[in-house]
C-alpha cells in the first residue's frame, strides 16, 4: 500500500508514465490478436467502470466485506469462543461495521458541495482566490457558472464541486465541501474494523499455536534429521 501512495504521488500529473508505457506496449501487442468486437467491449466496459458514475464498485465493495465477516464468523467467531474471548471484544468488529456502514451510506448519499446557480453566490466567499491556482471572475465551461475558490468540474459527475478533493469510485460520489468529514470518519471506521479483525484472528492463531505444542515440536528434515519446529517452521506452515 504505500509503495502504490509513493508511485501515485510521483506520477501523479504527469503524461507519460512507467504504467502507460507498460499498458500500451502490452496493448499493442496483444491488439493484433484480439477480436475487434472483444476491444470494443473492454473499452466500453472500462469506459462505463471509471468514466461514468455506476454502483458496481458499491456492489462489489459490499460483496467483498460481506466474504470477510462471513469468513470471520465462521471461522474466528467459534474458536474465540472456546477460548473464553468476550463477547464484548467478539461484538466490536460487528459495532464497528454498523458505524463504518453508516458512513458509509453518507458519503454515498450526501451532496458534495455541487455548485449551482442558488448557491454559487454563496459559495464564491467561503474561500479567498489565491491568484495562482484560482482565480476570481473564471467561469466553468461546462457548467456555465464562476468558479469558487479550490472548486473543480468532475467530469464523471458532469458537476462543479466546492472544495473537490477527488471522485471515489467506492461510494459513486465526489468527495468535497459538504461530504469530505464523513468520508475521513469512513475511512477511519474501517481502519478500526480491519484492525480490530486482525487482532482478533492473530489471537485466535496464537492460541492455536500454543494449544497444538508445535513451538515444542519437532520435524525430520531431508536429510532425515529431526530438527526443532520453533517460530520461523510454524509461521511457514
Amino acid at each position: 500500500v504505500l509503495t502504490c501512495i509513493v508511485l501515485v504521488c510521483k506520477y501523479s500529473g504527469q503524461q507519460q508514465t512507467p504504467f502507460n508505457v507498460i499498458f500500451n506496449s502490452v496493448a499493442k501487442v496483444v491488439a493484433p490478436f484480439t477480436p475487434k468486437w472483444l476491444q470494443k467491449c473492454s473499452q466500453w466496459t472500462l469506459h462505463r467502470l471509471f468514466h461514468q458514475r455506476n454502483n458496481m464498485f458499491i456492489y462489489l465493495h459490499i460483496l467483498l466485506e460481506g466474504a470477510v465477516y462471513a469468513e470471520f464468523t465462521y471461522e474466528v467467531f467459534g474458536f474465540c469462543r472456546q477460548m473464553d474471548t468476550t463477547l464484548t471484544s467478539l461484538s466490536v468488529p460487528y459495532v464497528l461495521l454498523a458505524i463504518k456502514t453508516f458512513f458509509f451510506y453518507l458519503c454515498i448519499k450526501r451532496d458534495p458541495g455541487t455548485v449551482t446557480k442558488k448557491k454559487v453566490a454563496g459559495q464564491l466567499h467561503i474561500y479567498p482566490y489565491d491568484r495562482r491556482l484560482f482565480h476570481p471572475g473564471v467561469s466553468c465551461p461546462t457548467c456555465q457558472l464562476l468558479k469558487p475558490a479550490r472548486s473543480k468540474h468532475c467530469r464523471v459527475c458532469n458537476r462543479c464541486v466546492q472544495r473537490f478533493d477527488h471522485h471515489c469510485v467506492w461510494v459513486n460520489n465526489c468527495i468535497g465541501a459538504q461530504n469530505t468529514r464523513y468520508f475521513l470518519l469512513y475511512l477511519f471506521s474501517t481502519c478500526a474494523m480491519a484492525g480490530d479483525i486482525a487482532l482478533l484472528t492473530g489471537d485466535m492463531l496464537l492460541h492455536a499455536v500454543l494449544r497444538s505444542g508445535l513451538l515444542t515440536a519437532s520435524y525430520i528434515d531431508e536429510y532425515g534429521q529431526q530438527q526443532p519446529a520453533g517460530p520461523l517452521f510454524v509461521v511457514q506452515v
